[in-house]
């Protein structure tokens, strides 16, 4: 399945679509440029063609005949898994097509799906499930029905199981709803340690890959920088590389900046980001470094040119804000309060090597995906869980026995 859907020429509607064809829909309705889109679509090859791998490692190298038949031995003891669904369904975003990495692995678990598309995002569920047609996955395991919100509530209503994508009021919507998973904003940061934030110059790299990869759209691009000292210094370094760069064509190979393509969304966002800025504390150190405003209109899309924030303390608003555009606050802040302050966190690339700050930095529940050590927060493990173990959701271990 992963072959076809990276190569080969696939059904859509009346006519086909070939894998160019892909890749210029879904960079003109995202408005991620083209190069972006193709790097996506390689992740997605990826994670299909090291299934068995992803699949023992998220099941804990149990016995796939297990899943199978609901029952088995391990080590001499007899084990059960109930599947809790006969489908999962899902409310799909548009942010960043990367984020379909999650729901491959459920039809290999013999699922079915119900998905719903995000409206600027199509293209990836069609040729995904026509990917899976031609392998010979049977067309009643997978359904699509795109629509707006009122698809998306239906598919939540007729799932037992479901996964949906969508702001912090969708996460708190379904805060302890077992029936939903709900994803929502990474709030993805780097913290330097006491002992590590001197040499910040060595590490510039790590985080401008980490805020600008991908045009700083996916949950795990860095939205955070927490540092003890040297916060204006580092601010400055970051706006000074990204400032400066410009939206080019979407067919361009060195395109770094997505599009806006939904009216409106760009110049909210921008006028949001000036409302922060007029709180004491908080400075803007990209605006002297750009030849033009943050907001680039555009005849058909809007671009917002990338932005870094200073914030003396945590207590500024902006320094808890994420945006789907290359945006990073750097926030001065004691070592001692970093976990007390920083909030939920999706990924959090922590740059010590003082134990007593590890071992708070691993038993803090409100970090997701913990990296200790100068590990860029947009490189992940594929064998490790995200957000959640989907086999635990979708799978219940319960006692068993046979006589």
């Amino acid at each position: 399945a992963g072959d076809v859907y990276l190569n080969a020429e696939l059904p859509l509607g009346d006519g086909t679509q070939t894998a160019g064809d892909f890749v210029r829909q879904q960079s003109a309705s995202t408005g991620l440029p083209e190069h972006m889109c193709r790097t996506n679509m390689k992740k997605n090859h990826f994670v299909l063609s090291q299934m068995k791998n992803i699949l023992t490692s998220l099941t804990r190298c149990l016995d796939f005949s297990v899943l199978t038949c609901g029952y088995g031995v391990e080590r001499g003891v007899p084990i059960s898994y109930q599947a809790q669904s006969p489908v999962l369904g899902l409310v799909l975003p548009s942010n960043s097509p990367g984020v379909h990495t999650l729901w491959l692995p459920v039809i290999p678990l013999q699922i079915g799906l119900v998905l719903k598309p995000g409206p600027q995002e199509p293209w990836t569920p069609y040729r995904m499930a026509e990917a899976f047609f031609q392998a010979g996955v049977p067309r009643e395991a997978i359904s699509v029905y795109p629509g707006e919100g009122d698809v998306g509530a239906a598919v939540l209503d007729s799932c037992t199981r479901s996964l949906i994508f969508g702001g912090s009021p969708t996460v708190e919507r379904y805060r302890g709803n077992p029936r939903v998973q709900a994803h929502g904003p990474g709030f993805t940061k780097i913290l330097f340690g006491d002992d590590r934030v001197d040499e910040w110059e060595k590490h510039l790299g790590l985080m401008l890959d980490s805020v600008f990869v991908n045009s700083g759209r996916s949950c795990i691009s860095c939205s955070g920088i927490w540092v003890s000292r040297h916060g204006r210094e580092i601010a400055d370094a970051l706006a000074k590389r990204l400032a400066p760069i410009e939206p080019l064509p979407p067919d361009h190979p060195d395109a770094g900046l997505a599009a806006f393509t939904v009216p409106g969304v760009a110049g909210a966002i921008s006028a949001a980001i000036d409302a922060d800025l007029q709180a004491p504390g908080v400075t803007d150190y990209s605006a002297k470094y750009r030849n033009e405003s943050r907001l680039i209109k555009k005849e058909r899309c809007d671009y917002l040119l990338p932005t870094v924030v200073y914030c003396e303390t945590p207590d500024a608003a902006i320094a808890q804000k994420e945006y789907m555009f290359p945006f990073v606050s750097v926030v001065q802040c004691p070592e001692e309060q970093m976990l007390d302050r920083i909030g939920p966190t999706l990924v959090c690339t922590a740059i010590t090597d003082k134990p007593e700050f590890r071992r708070a930095l691993l038993d803090a529940v409100h970090i997701d995906r913990l990296n200790l050590g100068p590990i860029p927060t947009i490189q992940l493990n594929w064998l490790q869980p995200h957000e959640g173990n989907i086999v635990d959701f979708l799978f219940r271990a319960r006692a068993f026995q046979l006589s």
